[in-house]
């Protein structure tokens, strides 16, 4: 036991940095929005899944689940897969796609429930022009990372701001290059891009949820008819 507390302790340190120090920004995405899962799932397909999979998760059931036609998913939705029973894989081969990027692209099926919400919605906030790195940018909390900023087209290049600490250069901000307008639209974009992801995390994590609430509200009637009959049954004996 002294071993595990020892180790937890250990460890403290390394997950509350385990964004290198920077704040995470919050993602106020809404699970119940269909419009914005349909415009996440649009963004998934066009943007991530030419190199990230979700094998975990079929389109009929996102389909189903967010309102998108067998047609729609086929016409729209579907570029590596001929039906809608399939999960959401890719046509690019891993062994490649580690020889190209230098390690193969995560499936993102249950990504929202390792890394969270924030740390996704913060990540896609966090691009910024290295020319240092092969596809000319960097992360702020994932720093020296493998994925080019796919989505430039949506926000606008950024630029990181400098200053001096104890004879070393720091980051301390990101500076936009284009237009605020444009920033504006790309948050909204990396917000429903989240919540997607955040979706097939657990698809039925609505339904559990709705379940809980009347779950424990039985436990705790069960608790007041359980207190009662102990009472009666330990009353001759007192």
């Amino acid at each position: 036991m002294k071993k595990l507390i020892t180790t937890l302790i250990l460890l403290l340190p390394s997950i509350g940095f385990a964004s290198g120090g920077v704040a995470l920004q919050h993602v106020n995405n809404d699970l119940t929005d269909n419009d914005s899962l349909k415009a996440g799932a649009q963004l998934f397909v066009d943007y991530c899944s030419g190199c990230h999979s979700a094998d975990y998760v079929r389109f009929q059931r996102i389909g189903k689940d967010i309102g998108i036609s067998d047609e729609e998913l086929l016409k729209d939705f579907m570029f590596s897969a001929d039906k809608v029973g399939e999960t959401m894989s890719i046509a690019m081969d891993k062994a490649d796609s580690k020889k190209w990027f230098g390690v193969t692209p995560p499936d993102l099926s249950v990504i929202s429930r390792s890394r969270g919400t924030d740390w996704l919605y913060t990540y896609m906030m966090s691009f910024y022009l290295d020319p240092s790195r092969p596809f000319g940018v960097n992360n702020l909390i994932f720093p020296d990372v493998g994925m080019p900023h796919v989505m430039w087209d949506r926000q606008g290049w950024q630029e990181a701001v400098y200053e001096e600490h104890d004879g070393h250069k720091v980051i301390t901000s990101l500076k936009l290059i284009g237009s605020k307008d444009k920033a504006e639209q790309y948050k909204k974009d990396v917000t429903d891009l989240v919540n997607f992801l955040d979706y097939i995390g657990e698809p039925a994590k609505l339904q559990r949820l709705a379940l809980g609430w009347k779950v424990i509200l039985f436990l705790f009637i069960f608790l007041i008819f359980a207190i009662l009959l102990k009472k009666e049954y330990w009353k001759d004996i007192h």
